[in-house]
């Protein structure tokens, strides 16, 4: 039988599976066929419509001439709006399905769509180590712009598709922040268009406050259109090492010790269950071991996650290097771990050698096709949550995990928070050492309920002067929301610069208290 023949048949055989168990529970329950056959390929058709359009816009320079024309276009939208009335808020008109963030913002079909495309690198100054770019350049797009030139940021959040102005807007963490902080602690300056259609640009000079205020506020005080970001010299490799950590109070008192060396140019945990931990150091270099060099970024490779379990399962330490681009995004390829709920034989490496270079479906597709019922099932069964916690509450957080989620693994990844104005800082007067605990999967606690069990651990967070990211499901009120952050800045200038009848405030655009 030739190949077409035995296409044909296959899909034919498909087809009529799928008419017999029904769309919707093929979606539901086998959706790895969906994403296989065809989520996967699209998002091989998406990388490369943009991987030339980044070419064309090198190659061309048209970056920055043009940019100057598309602020002016979201200008004249802007000033549109208030000729109309001002009669709804504005929001910008990216579709909702195009963002990381799992929740669906409704908020898109009433507000007033400003169009923004402004995704490209406009600018590198060696001399000042900054780089200028627009709210929709990628983490993956802007390491490959610089990695060649020998240069990165110091903040290199996960995931490619994560965008500078999502990151700002909301937040962003690395492995490297104990040493930086957050992404908007990298940032050096932004420029915005306002309610009433003027250009400003802030810095911690200049227009300070709502410098400090932009992060985390979610675009309710204005329109990001550029940022600066401090860049760092590049190395070819990370030599990280590997360690293996049994007992919780072993677990939490390691990472704290690993996380206060200023000599680790990065550190990480993965908790695998309530007492086993892998904690992983990294340093920058530009020498490596030929025998001991793991390009884990390979499609071929085993997913970086099931990699470092192998060290638990062993109970052996390890120390290999890994090229600097490849670690940036270890956690892509699997989606963290979320891949392996939606294609359970992913890691299979027959599957990785024949279809692991089309691995991951883009995120915005599987949210574009989730549907009502996997968005319910989602909801209800699923847990995606990042939540930063003072370094001094680790064990007792972890703890808390376990009892009302109980989710595995854990992501541990330490950061510096500075005493700035905004709507995160310390407690105190000085900078402290937080931790960012990422939950991501299904949780196994036999009484888990979305909103009761959420909202158990929002009431945790805050109890130890706590923050939860704001691209997960919130289920706080108004009250408990501004207990959490600290919205003095915040209010003060969405009043000064008449904000309120332009944008929505930051709880009613992402809590679901307010948007159900």
């Amino acid at each position: 039988m030739s190949p077409v023949w035995s296409l044909g048949a296959g899909l034919l055989l498909l087809l009529l599976w799928v008419r017999h168990r029904g769309l919707e529970a093929v979606l539901v329950h086998h959706r790895w066929v969906f994403v296989c056959l065809f989520l996967m390929p699209l998002s091989i058709l998406f990388d490369v419509y943009y991987q030339l359009r980044a070419w064309a816009v090198w190659r061309l320079h048209s970056a920055p001439r043009l940019h100057a024309q598309r602020v002016r276009h979201i200008q004249a939208q802007v000033r549109e709006w208030k000729d109309e009335g001002s009669k709804r808020y504005m929001c910008t008109g990216r579709p909702g399905w195009l963002t990381v963030s799992l929740r669906v913002g409704k908020y898109k079909k009433t507000h007033k769509n400003i169009m923004i495309n402004l995704m490209d690198v406009l600018e590198v100054d060696s001399e000042r180590q900054v780089v200028r770019v627009e709210p929709l350049v990628t983490m993956g797009q802007l390491t490959a712009y610089l990695n060649p030139m020998g240069w990165t940021i110091p903040v290199v959040p996960e995931l490619d598709d994560l965008t500078v102005g999502g990151l700002i807007m909301g937040t962003g963490i690395e492995s490297s922040s104990h040493i930086y902080g957050l992404f908007q602690h990298t940032c050096v300056a932004y420029e915005l268009v306002l309610a009433d259609g003027s250009l400003v640009r802030c810095s911690p000079t200049e227009n300070s406050d709502l410098f400090y205020a932009v992060p985390w506020s979610c675009g309710t005080l204005g329109f990001l259109v550029a940022a600066e970001i401090k860049m760092i010299p590049a190395k070819k490799y990370v030599k990280i090492h590997y360690k293996p950590v049994r007992g919780l109070q072993n677990i939490c008192e390691k990472f704290t010790e690993e996380s206060q060396k200023k000599e680790n140019s990065f550190v990480e945990g993965l908790v695998y269950s309530l007492e086993e931990a892998v904690i992983m150091t990294g340093v920058l270099t530009d020498e490596a071991e030929p025998s001991k060099i793991n390009r884990i970024g390979n499609y071929y490779k085993p997913w970086f996650f099931k990699h470092v379990e192998k060290y638990l399962k062993d109970d052996r330490t390890g120390t290999e290097y890994i090229p600097a681009r490849h670690y940036y995004h270890r956690h892509t390829r699997s989606i963290f771990w979320e891949l392996q709920d939606i294609i359970p034989f992913g890691n299979n490496p027959v599957f990785r050698y024949v279809f692991g270079w089309m691995v991951p479906p883009k995120i915005s597709l599987l949210k574009l096709t989730q549907g009502e019922a996997i968005r319910k099932l989602y909801e209800q069964h699923h847990v995606v949550q990042d939540m930063l916690v003072p370094m001094k509450s680790l064990e007792k957080s972890i703890q808390t995990f376990h009892d009302d989620l109980n989710v595995y693994p854990l992501w541990l990844c330490p950061f510096i928070l500075p005493n700035n104005p905004g709507m995160v800082h310390p407690k105190g007067d000085e900078a402290e050492l937080y931790v960012d605990i990422g939950a991501y999967g299904e949780p196994k606690r036999k009484q888990f309920e979305a909103r009761a069990s959420m909202r158990q651990m929002e009431k945790f967070v805050r109890s130890v002067h706590g923050f939860q990211m704001l691209y997960a499901d919130c289920y706080m009120t108004r009250e408990e929301f501004w207990d959490m952050f600290d919205g003095s800045l915040y209010h003060k200038l969405r009043e000064q610069m008449n904000c309120k009848d332009a944008f929505p405030e930051v709880y009613d655009k992402i809590c679901k208290a307010a948007r159900h």
